[in-house]
C-alpha cells in the first residue's frame, strides 16, 4: 500500500492537524500509523532541503582537508606532528578516546534502554546507533596513522596464523584496541542493520522509482512482515541487545587500559575503567542531542523527539557528568594520600598550576559548571539551552582527554626531558577533518535512510496498545 509522499522534505512537521504532544509524552497522540510512515518516508523521498547543501559543502570540504593531512602523512611521517620526547603521544591518541567515547551513547540507547523496556528510545535509537558507527570510522583512523606506515602495521596486527609462526604481541595495548573496537563496530553495525530492515521493507513497498524500488528490496532480504518474519527479527534483535550491552562496560575500559597498565603519574589508576565508561556515556549523550537538536527542528520533528526525550538525554547527561567529576575528586584524593610524590605532583600540583592549567580550568568548568543549569527543568526543556550546553561539553571532553595525555607526558620522572607540546597545523587538520568525514556520514544518512524507526514507533500508537500488536 502506497500513499502519494511530500513533495519536500523540507515541508514536514508543518501538519497543523498534528498537536503538539506534552512534556510526558513519547509521540503526538493524532498520530496514527499512515501519519507516522508518511512522514519519516518523506524525508528518503523528498527533494533535498536547501540549508542541506550548505551543510555537504562546508562538511565535504573538512574531507577534502582530511584527506590532503593523511597523504601529507604518509608522504612525510609522523614527524609533521608535534610530538617529541617526553610527548610520544598526542593528538592521535586524543582523538581515538574522544571519538569512542562519543560512539558509546548508540549503544547504550539502543540495547540497554531496550532491555530495560524504556519506550522513549524509539525515536533516538536509530539516529545514535548510526552516530556511533561514525564515530567509530572516525576512530579507528588514528592508531592506524599512529603507527607511521599503517599498510605494514595493519597487517601484522591481525591475528592469523603464518608459515612464519608469527603473532602479534596480545600484551601490547595496540593489540587490545584492535579486539575492542573491531568487536564494537562488527556488533554495532549487526545491531543497526538489523533494526533497519523493517523499514526498509516499507521503503520498498512505497518506492516509485525502479531502482530505489530494486536497492531497497535487495538491502530488506525479502522481508514481508509475516509473524514468523516478526518473530525471527525479535529475537535476533533481544539477542544483539544482550550482547551489546556488555560492549558499552568493556570497549572503553580496554582503551583506558592504555593508559592504566602504564608506570606514569596520572594514568596508573585503578578507577580509569568507570571513569572512562562514564565520560563515554557523557560525551555520547551531549553529541546526540549536539546533532538531534538541529535536525528536529530542521525537519520538524517535534511530534517524535519530543520534549520528553530532550529532558530524558538531560538527565542522563547531568548524571554521568556527575559521575565524571566524582573521578576528578577521587584523582586528586588518591593522589594526595598515596604517598607518591610524583603522583602527587602531576594530579595535584602540575594540573591546576602548571603550564597547561588553561586547559585544566576550562576542563572544570566545561564538564561540571556548565552542566548545573540542567537541574532545572526548564533549562532541560529549552532545546537552544540543551544546544549551548551539549556543545560546551563536547569541548570539555575533548579537553580532558587532552590533560589526561599530555599534561601527564610533558612533565615525567626527570625534568631534563621536560618539554612542551602543542598540535601542528596537520594535527588539527586531520581532528577537523575527521569531524568533517562524521558529518558528511551524519548528513548522507539522515537524507538517504529513516532516521526515525517507523517500525519501532507504531508500538507506540494508540490502536497497538488496544490491539497488542504495534506491527500491523
Amino acid at each position: 500500500m502506497s500513499t502519494p509522499e511530500t513533495s519536500s522534505a523540507a515541508t514536514v512537521g508543518t501538519n497543523p492537524d498534528l498537536t503538539p504532544p506534552s512534556d510526558r509524552q513519547i509521540l503526538s497522540p493524532d498520530h496514527d500509523a499512515e501519519t507516522l510512515t508518511n512522514k519519516v518516508s518523506s524525508i528518503v523521498f523528498g527533494r533535498t532541503p536547501l540549508w542541506m547543501y550548505g551543510v555537504f559543502a562546508l562538511s565535504f570540504s573538512l574531507v577534502g582537508l582530511l584527506l590532503i593531512s593523511v597523504v601529507y602523512l604518509v608522504v612525510k611521517g609522523t614527524g609533521i606532528w608535534g610530538l617529541n620526547i617526553p610527548v610520544a603521544w598526542g593528538f592521535a591518541i586524543i582523538n581515538l578516546v574522544w571519538w569512542i567515547g562519543i560512539g558509546h551513547a548508540g549503544t547504550l540507547i539502543s540495547a540497554i534502554l531496550l532491555l530495560l523496556n524504556q519506550d522513549w528510545r524509539n525515536s533516538i535509537n536509530r539516529f545514535a546507533e548510526a552516530m556511533t558507527l561514525f564515530a567509530v570510522a572516525c576512530a579507528v583512523m588514528f592508531p592506524l596513522l599512529h603507527t607511521g606506515r599503517p599498510w605494514i602495521a595493519a597487517y601484522w596486527l591481525l591475528p592469523y596464523p603464518n608459515t612464519m609462526w608469527l603473532w602479534p604481541n596480545f600484551r601490547s595495548p595496540l593489540m587490545w584496541d584492535v579486539f575492542a573496537i573491531s568487536t564494537y563496530g562488527t556488533v554495532s553495525l549487526l545491531f543497526w542493520y538489523v533494526g533497519l530492515v523493517p523499514d526498509l521493507g516499507t521503503l520498498r513497498d512505497r518506492a516509485k522509482n525502479i531502482h530505489l524500488k530494486r536497492l531497497f528490496h535487495s538491502l530488506a532480504m525479502g522481508w514481508r512482515g509475516s509473524a514468523k518474519h516478526w518473530h525471527n527479527y525479535e529475537m535476533a534483535y533481544l539477542l544483539l541487545a544482550g550482547l551489546s550491552t556488555p560492549l558499552v562496560l568493556s570497549v572503553h575500559s580496554v582503551i583506558s587500559f592504555d593508559f592504566s597498565v602504564a608506570q606514569l603519574p596520572g594514568w596508573h589508576a585503578t578507577i580509569f575503567p568507570p571513569y572512562f565508561v562514564a565520560g563515554a556515556v557523557f560525551a555520547g549523550f551531549a553529541m546526540v542531542m549536539l546533532v538531534m537538536i538541529p535536525v528536529r527542528f530542521a525537519f520538524g520533528l517535534h511530534d517524535m523527539l519530543t520534549s520528553r526525550h530532550l529532558q530524558n538525554m538531560a538527565k542522563v547527561t547531568l548524571v554521568t557528568g556527575f559521575i565524571v567529576c566524582y573521578g576528578y575528586l577521587a584523582e586528586f584524593i588518591f593522589a594526595y594520600y598515596s604517598g607518591n610524590p610524583y603522583e602527587r605532583y602531576a594530579i595535584a600540583e602540575n594540573r591546576p598550576f602548571g603550564p597547561y592549567n588553561w586547559a585544566w580550568m576550562m576542563l572544570i568548568f566545561c564538564n561540571f559548571l556548565a552542566i548545573q543549569p540542567l537541574w532545572f527543568k526548564k533549562v532541560r526543556q529549552s532545546p537552544v539551552a540543551l544546544w549551548v550546553i551539549s556543545f560546551i561539553i563536547s569541548i570539555g571532553m575533548w579537553l580532558e582527554r587532552f590533560v589526561i595525555v599530555v599534561m601527564s607526558l610533558h612533565r615525567d620522572f626527570l625534568p631534563s626531558s621536560w618539554d612542551r607540546y602543542a598540535g601542528t597545523i596537520w594535527d588539527w587538520g586531520l581532528y577537523l577533518g575527521t569531524i568533517g568525514f562524521f558529518f558528511s556520514l551524519m548528513f548522507l544518512f539522515i537524507r538517504f535512510v529513516p532516521m526515525i524507526p517507523m517500525s519501532e514507533l507504531k508500538i507506540l500508537l494508540p490502536e497497538a496498545r488496544v490491539k497488542g500488536d504495534g506491527h500491523h
